[in-house]
């Protein structure tokens, strides 16, 4: 080898200059979309910590302690809880049924799922009213078997349900349509049965959409006020929401209480998003690890 060769060969190369890590705007469309949230979202929530935190955490803790708060709390947590579990049930149970059966009055049927959405909260909360109540057509009913609806927990759940369906149907649909029909019919033609089926290869493809509805319908569930305030009654340590002790506390001029159960409820949302958050990413990783051959 030449001095000439040997010298081309020791010479560093140039390195490849590299493109723009981001998209060109990325800077301006950061700084609005920061400017946006602060002004939306982060300095609300803010002021609503400090306003909580005004008469110290003596003064917090005093209100978190109070039979009153802490009744109205395992109410709304609880009942959110359960009424997001039914509709994760059935509306699984109702997006397949629209998602794999053709039938008379389906697109009628698809459209009134998303009444909820549609409806104000206070004509929902009427009409429940109306039709469970004592004098309604299945109030009468119920209370004649032992099992009276209004003005109890029993209604506050059904109330939850009701706004809550729409979103485990509209969550599972894409799911269950990308969901290949084939799947389903190879594994009934090896013998599978149709409860096999729905454990073994439908419900693990949309377990993550399940989850998402899940998750969607409790936070609703947690933070519905209109349509649960008359059927629930109001009643102190028995039907009162927490939104309802809230708009009470503020009636009172008490802010201070107001915004510590608000601060409560904000972080034990959070807190509950954040698990299931978590736990959907688990199913997902999951998911992929039993798709690879």
């Amino acid at each position: 080898m030449n001095a000439t060769s040997h010298a081309l060969t020791t010479v560093p190369r140039p390195k490849a200059r590299r493109g723009p890590d981001v998209l060109p705007g990325f800077g301006l469309s950061l700084g609005y979309t920061i400017v946006y949230l602060s002004l939306i979202l982060f300095i609300p929530l803010a002021a609503l910590g400090l306003k909580a935190t005004a008469g110290g955490w003596h003064g917090f803790v005093v209100v978190l302690e109070s039979p009153r708060v802490l009744a109205s709390l395992k109410l709304t947590f609880g009942a959110a809880f359960i009424a997001a579990l039914v509709n994760a049930v059935f509306g699984f149970l109702v997006a397949w049924v629209l998602v794999r059966y053709r039938f008379p009055g389906r697109r009628i049927l698809d459209a009134m799922v998303d009444l909820p959405f549609a409806l104000p909260t206070a004509v929902s909360g009427i009409a429940l009213t109306a039709i469970f109540s004592p004098g309604g057509p299945l109030g009468q009913f119920l209370a004649r078997i032992g099992w009276p609806v209004a003005y109890t927990p029993s209604g506050v759940i059904i109330a939850m349900v009701f706004i809550g369906l729409p979103f485990v149907v509209r969550t599972l649909q894409p799911a269950l349509e990308e969901l290949a029909s084939e799947l389903t019919d190879a594994a009934s033609s090896l013998g599978a049965s149709p409860g096999r089926v729905m454990l073994k290869v439908v419900l693990p493809l949309t377990l993550p959409s399940l989850i998402t509805g899940f998750s969607l319908a409790l936070a609703r569930g947690i933070g519905e006020y209109g349509s649960i305030v008359f059927i629930s009654g109001n009643l102190p340590f028995k039907t009162e929401i927490t939104s309802l002790l809230i708009i009470t506390k503020l009636e009172e001029f008490d802010y201070t209480g107001a915004a510590v159960i608000a601060v409560v409820m904000l972080v034990a949302s959070f807190a509950l998003l954040l698990a299931i958050n978590l736990l959907q990413r688990r199913a997902l990783r999951w998911q992929a690890r039993s798709q690879t051959p």
